[in-house]
């Protein structure tokens, strides 16, 4: 599971490495000027598809063996505060799917089984521009709106009391990432790749974190006026 994240993390990055380095320097210099020479907001919408899974804490090595991915759904919107060239305050609000799955003869459910959960997530990022490459990182907070639990093509609706069985609406995580900013005709694409750590128990009787690997496409074009830019 760790080997297949860090696979994925390590190809997106080589994918910005090849990106960066098949550019002339003169093209370089030039949109790394372009970009530095003022603060930028944007404003997108997002639909993308993100890979998920969960952590069981103390049970994790032992389910490590059959945890497998969930694909989830993450679409919202993202605002990107420029306050100076080199510096962003970054905000979204968005839906996303999350869960993960288990092989069958796991020791937790001994059978096939998946999790879902729909939630409402709102990160608060801090972003550090050098040129077009940029790193952000930040806290966020989900509140889940509704869930299904599937074990053994059963499904059940999850649910959100103090029982024994019951989740939690809220959860709290901390979001990791970085990004690289394409000019296209006074537009921007940005590559965005960023992973989502779960950091409050999802249940009420066992360890369940939410893990998420996210890599998002965004397509905007800077507000003509920026009231929150200092030059």
């Amino acid at each position: 599971m760790k080997q297949a994240l860090l696979a994925a993390l390590l190809g997106a990055f080589i994918f910005l490495s090849s990106t960066v380095s098949g550019q002339s320097s003169k093209n370089i210099s030039e949109r790394n000027s372009h970009v530095q020479k003022s603060a930028h907001t944007y404003l997108d919408l997002m639909i993308n598809v993100v890979s998920t899974s969960i952590n069981y804490g103390s049970a994790n090595t032992s389910l490590s063996d059959y945890k497998k991915f969930g694909n989830g759904l993450q679409a919202g919107a993202s605002f990107q505060a420029g306050i100076t060239p080199g510096f962003s305050l970054v905000s979204e609000l968005y839906f996303m799917r999350k869960g993960g799955k288990l092989k069958t003869n796991n020791p937790l459910t001994t059978t096939e089984s998946s999790l879902r959960l729909n939630t409402i997530e709102l990160p608060i990022l801090a972003r550090f521009h050098f040129g077009s490459f940029y790193i952000n990182g930040g806290p966020s907070i989900a509140y889940t709106i509704s869930g299904e639990r599937k074990i053994d093509k059963k499904s059940t609706k999850i649910s959100f009391d103090d029982s024994p069985e019951g989740y939690k609406r809220v959860e709290a995580s901390i979001q990791v990432g970085a990004g690289y900013e394409f000019p296209f005709r006074k537009r921007r694409i940005a590559l965005d790749i960023r992973y989502n750590y779960g950091l409050t128990d999802i249940t009420n009787n066992k360890e369940m974190y939410n893990r998420a690997l996210m890599i998002s496409v965004h397509f905007s074009k800077a507000w003509r006026t920026n009231p929150l830019g200092i030059n």
